[in-house]
């Protein structure tokens, strides 16, 4: 869909979780071209960050419409300027705007969790109920290093590791690479950890757990071109983004990725609440695949929780195949889908699965959307 023009505020329909032909008629009734807007930009300031925590209560920073884009401007987790420069990183390579932010954030405003996220973006006519479609358009890396740290007592194995590390290593922008030690190269692949919505609570929720409000979800595969659905469980939405990583393996299994600093663009699309078809936890998609999630503190039942998603997503909610039986659907995961750790280390341990669109070859029950 091109960016001339703004998205409309979309109805269930739109989103296509009823049946088609019911679908059909009421997208036609429902959509609306509304004038384009440009791109408008949220820069990390003491007064636009939320420092450890997704909260319904948060004052937005900016309230934008369906169908708008920000770029939005994040902070690593590797700390102070202060203790990135104790740890051999030069003043020039820090991004200037984070002294600011750890000088004049009062104590009393940070916690309960530690991520510095972006925001929150308020979506105008998001409601409870509703689904929140994030497009990942773009992703800057905007510092030429990452860091990657375990700590006493964190990480999947403290017993073995019951110290505290930090391991800068360079970043090189142009070729996507990063040096991690003589000899080891890696290919750059950068992603928010965190992005996510106020969830359902009158408290500040800590920013580490991921949930159904998605939060630290560390899906590795939600790079640019990808798509996140989150369902809305707050007046406005109230997106936020930070936790950037340069790359990761599946499991994060120290407790940290190749952190770094990220500006990433982000279209926000509301498609209106169904009762009948409500989103519950949050899904993603990548060109080539579906991805449902799954966390909790129990891995098992992260597991449960993933693959039971999926079900339901296949025999329920796929809006470009006819929907399968749920005894197929249960099959076909077992045959040809990927059933991946997330994360070991966030609180609620996370795991995807991955079904490949490309295994899906009869009609289409709807045209795909550019």
């Amino acid at each position: 869909m091109s960016n001339s023009r703004r998205l409309p505020l979309v109805a269930p329909s739109a989103f296509r979780l009823l049946p088609q032909i019911v679908a059909v008629a009421l997208v036609a009734a429902s959509v609306q071209i509304l004038p384009a807007q440009p791109s408008q930009t949220v820069l990390a300031t003491p007064t636009t960050v939320a420092w450890g925590y997704y909260w319904a209560g948060a004052k937005p920073v900016l309230t934008v419409h369906s169908g708008d884009t920000v770029v939005m401007q994040t902070l690593s987790t590797c700390g102070s300027p202060e203790r990135l420069q104790s740890l051999g990183v030069l003043a020039a390579d820090i991004p200037p705007y984070e002294a600011a932010i750890y000088s004049n954030v009062p104590e009393s405003d940070r916690g309960p969790g530690g991520h510095i996220l972006t925001g929150p973006v308020a979506i105008a006519e998001a409601e409870p109920g509703d689904i929140l479609e994030v497009r990942i358009q773009k992703i800057q890396i905007d510092a030429p290093f990452a860091c990657n740290s375990f700590g006493a007592g964190r990480g999947f194995l403290p017993d073995d590791f019951p110290y505290s590390r930090t391991k800068i290593i360079p970043l090189d922008r142009q070729k996507m690479t990063a040096a991690f030690s003589p000899g080891v190269t890696l290919p750059l692949r950068p992603f928010f950890g965190s992005m996510g919505l106020a969830p359902a609570t009158t408290a500040k929720y800590n920013s580490a757990p991921p949930w159904m409000h998605a939060g630290n979800i560390d899906n590795k595969e939600l790079v640019a071109g990808t798509t996140l659905f989150i369902p809305v469980n707050a007046e406005g939405a109230l997106f936020e983004a930070g936790d950037g990583h340069a790359g990761q393996g599946n499991g994060e299994v120290d407790i940290t990725a190749l952190e770094t600093f990220l500006t990433g663009t982000f279209q926000f699309i509301v498609h209106k609440g169904d009762p009948a078809h409500r989103l519950l936890w949050p899904r993603a998609e990548t060109p080539t695949a579906y991805i449902s999630m799954g966390f909790s503190e129990n891995l098992k039942t992260a597991t449960e929780m993933a693959v039971r998603n999926m079900i339901t997503f296949l025999s329920e909610q796929n809006p470009d195949f006819p929907h399968l039986s749920r005894d197929d659907a249960y099959s076909l995961i077992s045959v040809a889908c990927d059933v991946d750790i997330t994360q070991l280390v966030d609180t609620n341990s996370g795991v995807h699965v991955l079904c490949p669109k490309n295994i899906f070859t009869g009609p289409r029950t709807h045209p795909a959307v550019p």
